[in-house]
């Protein structure tokens, strides 16, 4: 199933894809894309409702594919070919940090370049969603803990991230660095989270054409080795890195100004499309 919120910023309905692409209004069914209704048994309750029964949602704004992420939880240096163009070695485990859940909007809202930005990026990464409470969970177990997958912008301003003191979060959490969807596509629609085209433009030109296949951590490793950490909790979300080509690679670097517009996708989850603004 592909899941999904419509509607305008803080009143978006719950709704899902129907397969003539027609969206369908679950907001009798269900109070939101999120906790209780992506778990196993939520989804499975949304998998026996007929589409065609559902009333029809005229297309408008998409919200973020989920609802009530307490962590957005993001893994760096997560792509072989994506550590060595920014010259830095694999990391010997996971590299995690966290992405303010304010930095949460739809895939196709404005993106707003923060005051005093040098170096605002772009970077295509596969978002994990929760769907049920994990903690301590093998690496064989770790996927019938994911409701399913999404695409994830980690917008990022390199800037603040790495030449201010400190550690990545406040270069990865302004307002608007995190837009989600435009779906929430159910696991069982992928085949394997560790095959999927991954790309990127800007302006029209191609930056990012990768796979999920470079990933150094897969998806099973990631949710299991976050597990031993913290407890994973429904509609928390997993961005799990990003393939080469991102600005702050290219010799010389390229960033991100006022009117650029960035399109993005991954293969089955669908695309995402931003205007790039300045905020005042």
């Amino acid at each position: 199933m592909k899941l999904m919120r419509v509607g305008e910023a803080g009143r978006e309905k719950p709704a899902l894809l129907d397969s003539d692409g027609k969206i369908r209004d679950l907001s009798g069914h269900v109070a939101d894309i999120g906790g209780e209704a992506i778990s196993p048994a939520g989804l499975a309750r949304i998998a026996a409702i007929d589409p065609k029964s559902l009333p029809e949602l005229a297309p408008g704004r998409i919200g973020a594919c989920v609802a009530g992420t307490g962590k957005f939880i993001c893994i760096g240096l997560n792509f072989s070919d994506h550590a060595a163009e920014t010259g830095a070695t694999v990391p010997p485990e996971p590299v995690i940090f966290m992405k303010a859940t304010s930095a949460i909007v739809g895939p196709n809202d404005n993106v707003l370049i923060p005051r005093g930005s040098e170096k605002t990026d772009w970077e295509v990464e596969l978002g994990v969603v929760i769907g049920k409470t994990a903690k301590y969970v093998s690496e064989a177990d770790a996927l019938d803990y994911v409701a399913g997958y999404c695409v994830s912008h980690d917008v990022s301003e390199r800037a603040f991230q790495t030449e201010r003191a400190g550690q990545w979060t406040k270069g990865k959490s302004c307002d608007t660095f995190g837009p989600i969807g435009p779906w929430l596509v159910t696991k069982d629609e992928i085949a394997d989270p560790q095959n999927l085209a991954m790309w990127l433009k800007v302006n029209g030109q191609t930056m990012q054409n990768g796979s999920s296949k470079t990933m150094v951590y897969g998806v099973a490793h990631v949710v299991s080795y976050l597990s031993q950490f913290m407890s994973l909790h429904p509609g928390d979300v997993i961005s799990t890195g990003t393939p080469p080509g991102v600005g702050m690679g290219m010799k010389p670097p390229h960033y991100l100004k006022a009117g650029d517009v960035v399109e993005l996708g991954i293969e089955g989850l669908g695309t995402q499309k931003q205007s790039f603004v300045a905020d005042h």
